[in-house]
């Protein structure tokens, strides 16, 4: 039994000196460095980053009214959007991007956000100044993150006739929320994204005015749009500070307007193109002369009709006729009156005679 003890306590000792080196195995989480802490506007800033998923594309802005542990308040209306960069991870899961300094539209302290957009949906913030800006004290805390769904989420809204034909489906997606928090929520700042298939959701901000007190309700409607020509089934997604409250499946059905569109474009082009053609061919050819007309063919006669002969005969009569004169009188071929042979007057006989 001894060596029973002294393998467990050896088995009990190796695992002790293992625990501590487990946190260092722990693979880091996505970490961003700036190549200085202040700039002015219209210089630049050098954006690294590391730990972020291959791939991922990422979204860069500088923004006000932010520090790197409260987020970005007011979402990206505190941002300068047009002078934001985005970078696309690489294989080892770092980046690098010049990022040119703007002045939000935020007073700050200022903050240099990087948030995922497709494939990691994490963001990080650093502290960062832009020299000039006007500098305000953050706004107290509204309660973030202590919004909860109350009642059954639905979607509001129907498809029209331009939506028939491809043109982007749009809803609205309807839930209540309740304040569990201690202090007041004003005009919170939701997330709303869709998603197909495999595909990560996109989401787009969406800030709903108002304010809600603590221990109270709220119906909330949030505009959704997919894009054109989507079809299929689709998952609705409302996400606020980081955390998923609402998901809702949607159905859309196909555009069978364009569908019957490229049909009748399949027939109307080629028969379009051959009328064109046949125009063509007829301004091109050469004139042709007019056919000679046919002579038309004589009629046979009988037989027998081409040894008839008529006798000439005496001029017509004028004269009214009687009922008995309408019957025709047949000639013979071989005698006719004018032929006969005529006697003479006197002529002697040869009765008595020797």
């Amino acid at each position: 039994m001894r060596w029973i003890r002294t393998a467990a306590a050896f088995v009990t000792v190796l695992a002790l000196g293992l625990l501590p080196a487990a946190p260092a195995l722990a693979a880091p989480g996505p970490a961003v460095q700036l190549s200085q802490a202040e700039g002015g506007k219209g210089g630049e800033v050098t954006v690294s980053g590391s730990g972020w998923k291959p791939g991922a594309l990422l979204m860069l802005l500088v923004c006000g009214q932010a520090a790197p542990g409260k987020g970005v308040i007011g979402g990206t209306n505190s941002c300068a959007n047009t002078e934001g960069r985005a970078a696309t991870v690489d294989a080892r899961g770092g980046f690098s991007v010049k990022l040119p300094v703007a002045e939000p539209p935020k007073p700050c302290p200022c903050v240099v956000h990087v948030a995922g957009v497709t494939g990691q949906q994490d963001a990080v913030d650093r502290e960062f100044t832009v020299a000039g800006h006007p500098v305000a004290p953050l706004p107290e805390a509204s309660g973030d993150g202590r919004l909860a769904v109350l009642a059954a989420v639905r979607l509001d809204g129907s498809s029209g006739l331009l939506t028939w034909f491809g043109a982007p489906p749009s809803r609205e997606i309807v839930f209540t929320v309740g304040n569990l928090g201690s202090a007041p929520v004003t005009d919170p700042v939701f997330q709303v994204g869709s998603s197909h298939g495999v595909f990560a959701p996109q989401y787009e901000e969406r800030q709903w005015r108002g304010t809600i007190a603590p221990g109270k309700k709220a119906l909330v409607r949030l505009p959704v749009e997919l894009t054109a020509g989507a079809h299929g089934d689709y998952q609705v997604s409302v996400r606020y500070a980081g955390k998923v409250l609402v998901e809702q499946p949607w159905g859309v059905g196909r555009p069978w307007g364009v569908t019957l569109f490229w049909l009748l474009l399949a027939v109307v082009v080629p028969a379009a193109l051959f009328r064109i053609g046949m125009a063509v061919v007829d301004r091109v050819r050469p004139a042709t002369a007019p056919a000679r007309p046919r002579p038309r063919a004589r009629p046979r006669t009988a037989p027998l009709a081409r040894f008839r002969t008529r006798a000439p005969g005496p001029a017509r009569d004028t004269a009214p006729r009687g009922p008995g004169d309408d019957e025709p009188t047949a000639v013979l071929p071989w005698f006719s009156p004018d032929s006969a042979p005529s006697a003479p007057e006197s002529s002697p006989t040869t009765k008595g005679h020797a």
